[in-house]
């Protein structure tokens, strides 16, 4: 299908101009999650920040390196000067929720600062409205930024009309809203529940 819909942008009587990329190049973020069968859990988020990361790559392995330390300023008056024992700004937000200290929920959002926006909504979703992690990923979210406050399409328009008379401003944003995988472990049973976002690629198995 993705063949055809790009072979249609081909006119064999006119060279194109431009030729936009059909998958987005922006994607720089994986997450996941495991849990073994002694109930040991992993909450992993991977990033190269901007494409192609640092543009370095580990001799031998393949692996190229972030470039996350961009952020920084050679000004040394600057709030985010690069100095000693400092960490470089990121969005990253592995997370994991434990019950009588034992892991309960591991999870994570992807998507730059809708990392602990989504963060919140997937919890509230799990803890106070009794979701089942597959339901909790695919429930609705919105995104506040500087531009506004975006809202996924299946909220509904009276919540949009109440925002809005708050003096919220709407905005329209679309592949915003973040990428959720999780697992949920019930602390009576130990049954894992996995759960995965269909706004992204990825699976529960």
């Amino acid at each position: 299908e993705y063949g055809i819909e790009r072979r249609r942008l081909i006119d064999p009587d006119r060279a194109q101009q431009e030729a936009p990329p059909g998958i987005s190049e922006e994607g720089d973020t994986v997450y996941l999650t495991i849990v073994d069968g002694d109930r040991n859990a992993v909450s992993f988020i991977n990033s190269l920040f901007s494409s192609f990361g640092s543009g370095v790559v580990v001799d031998g392995t393949g692996i190229m390196l972030h470039n996350r330390g961009g952020s920084y300023s050679l000004d040394p008056e600057h709030r985010n000067s690069l100095a000693p024992r400092k960490r470089p700004f990121h969005t990253l937000v592995p997370a994991m929720v434990l019950k009588d200290g034992q892991p309960f929920f591991s999870f994570g959002v992807m998507g730059g600062d809708m990392q602990p926006q989504g963060h919140v909504q997937v919890v509230a979703n799990i803890v106070d409205f009794g979701m089942d992690a597959q339901h909790a990923g695919e429930a609705p979210r919105f995104r506040h930024s500087s531009q506004g406050l975006a809202l996924e399409s299946a909220i509904d328009g009276n919540v949009r009309f109440g925002l809005s008379r708050k003096g919220h401003r709407i905005i329209n944003s679309f592949g915003a809203f973040g990428g959720y995988q999780g697992i949920l472990i019930d602390p009576e049973t130990g049954v894992l529940m996995g759960g995965s976002d269909p706004r992204k690629d990825g699976l529960a198995l």
